[in-house]
């Protein structure tokens, strides 16, 4: 069914039926074949949703009915919907005189199918038919080039990642974000380097960055960028293959000629830099690209280490701008905090109570040294909601042994998909829905469904700093700052 279609349309189509399952639906809607284009191609989506991109997700979760997650079955039916927005992408090839079809042509077939969910998000967001059709026809040969592109980034795969899905998000630092876009907006197109101590959350200034762009609350010059991790490999590699400079020299320029900004963390910490320990490092290959300016970078640092690069003189703080990013106060850390907390109480299937989340700001301010806020309260609660699992009770042993096969299942599963090995995919799609059915009536049996979720107060936070500092919790029991009335209901 599948042979006219482009590899990244296939995984189009595998990422959809991915999306069913954790919506629990019996069958791929259209709504799933649009996630599935978000997911797979960012270029494409942004061009034509550009500020909407980031809500899409939201209300197809708000506005889809929630049933238990299923197996990521590749035989998960389409639903007639779909199946006729299949047949309309296949159309909409042949009308623009294409032999494959691509992400482009789904698009348009979602387009076609006026009164499926996704169409409907089409048209909430102003986007139309005739003008995505306009649009592509006038770069006719734009799967070719995603091929070409698509080489350059199997050359990076390896050692980027996307910040978007890999940073918290980021509350306050609206002042240190406009700097950051304020630099990578002028003509002459500035390296900047986030510059602060340890836990102050320079990485994550970085990925609210990355969010601005793939919302496009953003200046036009930013607005067609995408920003990426790089994690550039050991020197022991170029060792092993000569050819290994040349190939990431050329794929770092075509990257950086398709939009791509690349985010370089802890840049002082890279042999090479400060601390070499190495005759060179692969960290240099980025010297003649950035000074040449073909390039562009954003670097992250401590205080005490980019001085130190000014003082040697390195060509790092030459062509790096920095940016200071002092430590938040205990107001601001706490709003962080309440901000950020969903994600680790889904996680811990725990709840923070206020109380908790202040008491955390102030304890981990006053005791934990090596780091700053907001990341060491971050700490603080996260030991928290680690040490209340305990507390809960272990599962029962049946239970761990089938959710250990399952992620290792899944494991597999993903690496398949990633290596386009779809037909191993399939192989461990099935034997994943085989253990999760083994999982359900577990479950029951334990009544693990049934558990509320664990209330988190200031004694279990005095607690997590006491194992984080090694101090005893009486000490921090004594502080004169603290409130010993601790009032409330709890459930575990």
């Amino acid at each position: 069914m599948f042979e006219r279609y482009t590899e990244r349309a296939r995984r189009v189509i595998f990422f959809a039926r991915y999306e069913a399952s954790q919506f629990g639906s019996p069958y791929i809607e259209s709504e799933h074949l649009l996630l599935g284009i978000v997911r797979e191609d960012k270029a494409l989506a942004n061009r034509f949703f550009r500020s909407e991109v980031a809500s899409i997700r939201e209300q197809v979760e708000r506005q889809t009915t929630h049933r238990e997650k299923t197996s990521t079955s590749l035989d998960l039916p389409l639903s007639n919907e779909s199946k006729r927005v299949l047949a309309y992408a296949a159309e909409e090839a042949e009308r623009l005189g294409h032999r494959h079809i691509g992400t482009e042509h789904l698009l348009l077939g979602l387009l076609r199918e006026e009164k499926c969910f996704a169409a409907q998000i089409f048209v909430e967001r102003g986007v139309r038919l005739s003008q995505v059709r306009e649009e592509l026809a006038r770069q006719p040969n734009e799967a070719a080039q995603g091929q070409k592109r698509a080489s350059v980034h199997d050359e990076l795969s390896s050692y980027i990642s996307d910040l978007v899905d890999h940073t918290q998000r980021l509350i306050g630092r609206e002042k240190e974000l406009d700097r950051l876009i304020e630099l990578l907006s002028r003509f002459s197109g500035k390296n900047p380097v986030l510059v602060g101590e340890p836990g102050v959350g320079k990485r994550t200034i970085v990925g609210g960055l990355a969010r601005r762009i793939a919302n496009g609350t953003i200046p036009q010059s930013l607005a067609e960028k995408a920003i990426l991790a790089l994690d550039l490999p050991p020197f022991r590699v170029l060792e092993k293959d000569g050819s290994w400079y040349e190939r990431l020299d050329r794929a770092l320029v075509a990257a950086a000629k398709d939009g791509k900004i690349f985010f370089l963390n802890r840049m002082h910490d890279r042999p090479g830099g400060i601390s070499p320990v190495a005759p060179f490092h692969v960290t240099e290959l980025l010297q003649r690209p950035v000074i040449a300016g073909k390039i562009h970078c954003i670097g992250t640092s401590t205080p005490a280490s980019f001085a130190k690069l000014r003082a040697d003189g390195h060509w790092l703080a030459e062509y790096f701008e920095p940016i200071e990013v002092p430590p938040v106060n205990e107001e601001t850390a706490i709003k962080v905090l309440q901000g950020i907390k969903g994600p680790y109480e889904n996680f811990h299937n725990v709840s923070y109570t206020d109380d908790a989340i202040e008491h955390a700001v102030h304890c981990a301010n006053k005791y934990v040294k090596n780091r700053n806020l907001p990341g060491t309260a971050v700490d603080v609660i996260d030991g928290a909601g680690a040490a209340a699992q305990l507390q809960q009770g272990s599962l029962p042993e049946e239970v761990v042994q089938v959710q250990k096969r399952i992620r290792f299942i899944v494991q597999r599963m993903e690496a398949s998909i990633a290596n386009h090995e779809f037909e191993k995919a399939r192989f461990y799609s099935q034997e994943e829905r085989i253990e999760r059915d083994k999982l359900k009536p577990l479950r029951e049996k334990y009544r693990l469904n049934d558990n509320p979720a664990f209330n988190v107060r200031r004694e279990d936070i005095e607690r997590a700093v006491s194992k984080l500092v090694g101090i005893p919790i009486e000490a921090i029991r004594r502080s004169p700052n603290d409130n010993p009335d601790d009032s409330g209901p709890r459930s575990s």
